[in-house]
């Protein structure tokens, strides 16, 4: 039952991967941790694990199959990309230390403040252009600052979110469309989850080897692999045809799909 719960959820995983930028963070730690309970409160470190996981192959593959045109905006983001590399390793590390019941709290304030945060601050539900209009992408928008990199990355392997929850709206902010927003941040996400994924399969933990069957260092493969044969057929089909969402709905559609998480989080606490 767990198997087959996880599966759909992969498919849940793969239609937020490319409508919303989440490579599987806020949507797979919910259920990662629910598929866990019985580590108790290192669910939550499994979780953030295997999350980065299935948001490196899931990033990976939907960068891989978007348009070179759209990626050429993150063409002399270098610096950024190895500062957020940088912090998720440190974020990393901090899970392994941190008590386990602090990343989950953490997770559920940070999108609170996240979802406050979209609501009343313009630029993001109603873009900084007169008329209320997104600007073109390649007219206005504006690179992201490589020093926000290095805080990003740390946070968001601490919490297991991917990023995405930061770079979207720093990217809307800066100038991008709610499609190409999203778009760029799988890219993104791969630098965060590959040194976060490395540490979560190397060495031991809190959480015994022998507690779980299905467990390389802090990752559950089980719960990887259900999830990413979910969400990867569907990451090919909507790369190939994405569907067409006027921009304000697609913010709202984003907004509206944190404040499930949200929830969810709450009710697996």
């Amino acid at each position: 039952m767990d198997f087959l719960v996880l599966l759909g959820v992969g498919l849940l995983t793969g239609v937020t991967t490319v409508l919303f930028g989440f490579g599987g963070g806020f949507v797979a730690v919910p259920v990662v941790v629910w598929a866990n309970a019985a580590l108790g409160a290192d669910a939550m470190r499994v979780a953030t694990a295997t999350s980065a996981l299935v948001m490196l192959v899931n990033a990976a593959f939907a960068t891989a199959v978007t348009p070179r045109h759209v990626l050429a905006a993150l063409r002399s983001s270098g610096t950024l990309l190895l500062l957020l590399a940088v912090g998720a390793a440190a974020g990393a590390l901090a899970t392994r230390h941190a008590p386990a019941g602090q990343a989950h709290w953490g997770f559920v304030v940070y999108v609170a403040l996240t979802i406050v945060d979209l609501l009343l601050r313009p630029g993001f539900l109603r873009p900084g252009r007169p008329g209320g209009k997104v600007a073109k992408s390649r007219e206005v928008a504006r690179p992201l600052p490589a020093v926000l990199g290095a805080p990003i990355g740390a946070v968001a392997a601490f919490l297991g979110v991917g990023g995405s929850v930061m770079t979207v709206p720093a990217l809307r902010r800066a100038g991008h469309p709610m499609r190409v927003a999203t778009a760029l941040a799988n890219p993104l996400t791969l630098a965060i989850a590959l040194p976060a994924t490395a540490l979560s399969l190397h060495g031991t933990d809190t959480v015994a080897a022998h507690a779980h069957p299905h467990l390389v260092g802090l990752v559950d493969l089980r719960a990887a692999g259900a999830l990413l044969a979910g969400a990867l057929p569907v990451i090919a089909v909507l790369r190939r045809r994405p569907p067409r969402i006027p921009d304000r709905a697609y913010a709202w559609a984003y907004l509206a799909l944190l404040g499930v998480v949200e929830l969810a989080m709450l009710l697996a606490g």
